[in-house]
């Protein structure tokens, strides 16, 4: 595993960490990298600093607390997305599209699309937007 520091076209800076350097190549040529903040996929890496860990366990915060506001926001959304949304996984672009058509019932729904297959949805007026966070991932 390797953590990068990254910043998109318009500034944001945020870290992620990678199976290895060329799953983040992959990843990145594929725009599955997108702004933590923005959702840009105009993502690239930033200049890194080596990382010392002089920190205690009594200093650390524990993984599974958000260290800040923006990270109790982000848990805050992903929670109230999961509790009032369903989850298509990989079928979002046509389950989006069959409740715009009013071919399926309508209702909240989240899941994952292609990059091309999200601008389409989007050039054709269905109403979609992107999550700031990975719905597949999990969170402890």
């Amino acid at each position: 595993m390797i953590q990068y520091s990254l910043k998109c076209k318009k500034g944001h800076q945020f870290s992620s960490w990678f199976q290895s350097a060329s799953a983040f190549d992959k990843l990145q040529a594929t725009g599955m990298i997108t702004c933590a903040v923005c959702g840009s996929t105009e993502v690239e890496k930033a200049v890194m600093a080596p990382r010392l860990n002089q920190k205690t366990a009594e200093q650390s915060a524990p993984l599974s607390q958000p260290s800040g506001p923006a990270e109790e926001a982000l848990a805050q959304l992903r929670k109230t997305v999961e509790q009032n949304s369903d989850y298509v996984g990989r079928d979002f672009a046509s389950e989006a599209r069959a409740i715009h058509e009013g071919t399926a019932v309508e209702r909240s729904i989240y899941g994952e699309a292609r990059l091309e297959d999200a601008k389409k949805l989007v050039e054709d007026g269905v109403p979609v937007a992107p999550l700031p966070f990975n719905p597949t991932r999990k969170t402890n």
